[in-house]
């Protein structure tokens, strides 16, 4: 029976991702994707709200933070914090940041395994980007932390486009950049947004459960889910990804 399991989600996410051969492009969204931040987000932005005496001076939990503001842009953050004042929002948020920061200096970490996806990437000479809501002074401060300056081709933000996430408009855009076809890239996700957005710009999403939960996540319709870069789940499919022929194989999808 566990060998059927096995093979079950072998053939799953190997499929999602076979139609895509050749391979050109892998979009990364940044916070919760390529580094564990939320919690540093949630500490920060507690703090913040706490000054101000949002919802009646009590701490907002860890869950609340998850459903309210985890992967969204801006503008709909402040939102929350200030319903009607976009203002005060955005300048609370200015605050909150300038803590973020100093704890990501600190205590920021990669999601694991990024090393060696990173190292895979580069090894297949695709091309990549960031694709992130975050502000771009956040973007680049964690990626540089992380040692993936000279990583990635284009760093795309959310509140420079259009329409952040959860639209599609900065993944089309990271598309347009790398002169990339939708149908020969992937992304990697953390969030209901992200993986919305992702969906939405009609490419595979690959969903990581770093700390937003899986049947949220599952919502989305990523392709599947993982739990960081070392997951059996994603080198089977990057290994059948890999084989010669792949590009043959998308039948499976309409056939599983």
């Amino acid at each position: 029976m566990l060998d059927l399991v096995k093979l079950s989600f072998r053939i799953s996410s190997m499929s999602s991702l076979t139609g895509l051969a050749p391979l050109e492009a892998v979009l990364f969204d940044v916070d919760g994707t390529l580094c564990d931040s939320d919690p540093l987000h949630y500490d920060a932005l507690r703090e913040m709200l706490l000054k101000i005496g949002f919802n009646g001076g009590v701490p907002i939990t860890e869950e609340f933070f998850i459903e309210n503001f985890s992967g969204k842009n801006n503008v709909d953050t402040a939102l929350v914090a200030f319903p009607g004042d976009l203002e005060k929002g955005l300048k609370l948020l200015e605050d909150k940041e300038v803590t973020f920061r100093r704890l990501a200096e600190e205590k920021l970490k990669p999601v694991k395994g990024l090393d060696k996806l990173t190292s895979w990437v580069e090894n297949h000479g695709l091309k990549r980007a960031a694709v992130t809501n975050s502000s771009r002074v956040n973007a680049e401060l964690m990626i540089s932390k992380l040692g993936l300056s000279d990583f990635f081709d284009v760093l795309i933000i959310g509140d420079e486009c259009e329409r952040g996430k959860p639209y599609p408009d900065p993944y089309l855009k990271a598309l347009e950049v790398l002169k990339a076809s939708k149908d020969h890239a992937f992304v990697f996700e953390d969030s209901f947004s992200g993986i919305t957005a992702g969906v939405a710009a009609e490419m595979p999403v690959i969903g990581i459960a770093t700390r937003n939960p899986e049947d949220l996540l599952m919502k989305a319709k990523p392709a599947f889910l993982i739990k960081d870069y070392e997951d059996p789940k994603l080198w089977a499919a990057l290994e059948e990804l890999d084989k010669p022929g792949a590009d043959k194989l998308e039948f499976l999808d309409k056939n599983i």
